[in-house]
């Protein structure tokens, strides 16, 4: 069993109340079945969840709008469940999706698992989408500084060079300053190795 999925049992085996479903949503191989569960009215989250992880991890896009509402639940552990899932779905909405989340700034509390996926999808849209969560966080006020040194990271991994000048920005912050330093540097020497190649 896949250490995610075992993870994800765990933790809503006690909201199941040992129902009978929870067994059997666990163990079906029927895709039909589980697909059926994400739009039968009065299911319960902790069903939905289970059939929607178990659709997107085996490339079934039916998860898909159930996975991004998850992506985007209060419940952190439910976040980092629906991400793990949506890399694996391989629908090319998924990276749309989650730019849409990552840069709504009135869900910037939510933001830290869709930029995450943005960084894991290595989409046309994610550095851009990176860069838009990014600036509005360089206050040394913001209290979202977790989802800004998400971004940087992030953008550090892609090695763009459109991130450089965000990047510099950052430099001035001394919670981002850190983590900025190394973005770049991941950038330039990205950059200098591109160069000896040519």
């Amino acid at each position: 069993m896949d250490e995610e999925f075992r993870s994800l049992l765990d933790r809503v085996r006690g909201e199941s109340g040992a129902s009978p479903a929870y067994e059997r949503l666990a163990a079906t191989a029927d895709h039909g079945e589980l697909a059926a569960v994400l739009t039968e009215p009065e299911r319960p989250l902790w069903a939905r969840e289970i059939a929607a992880f178990r659709l997107g991890v085996a490339g079934d896009r039916r998860a898909f709008e159930s996975l991004v509402l998850l992506l985007n639940h209060r419940d952190p552990e439910r976040c980092v469940s629906a991400a793990y899932a949506l890399a694996r779905l391989g629908d090319p909405r998924t990276a749309r999706a989650a730019a849409a989340l990552a840069t709504n700034e009135l869900r910037t509390a939510y933001a830290l698992h869709p930029v995450r996926l943005l960084t894991a999808l290595r989409a046309p849209e994610s550095v851009p989408a990176l860069i838009k969560t990014l600036r509005p966080l360089l206050s040394p006020h913001t209290p979202y500084w977790r989802v800004a040194v998400a971004c940087i990271e992030g953008l550090g991994e892609l090695g763009d060079q459109r991130a450089a000048d965000v990047l510099t920005e950052a430099l001035a912050q001394p919670r981002l300053a850190r983590s900025a330093a190394w973005a770049l540097r991941r950038i330039q020497s990205g950059r200098a190795r591109g160069q000896a190649g040519s």
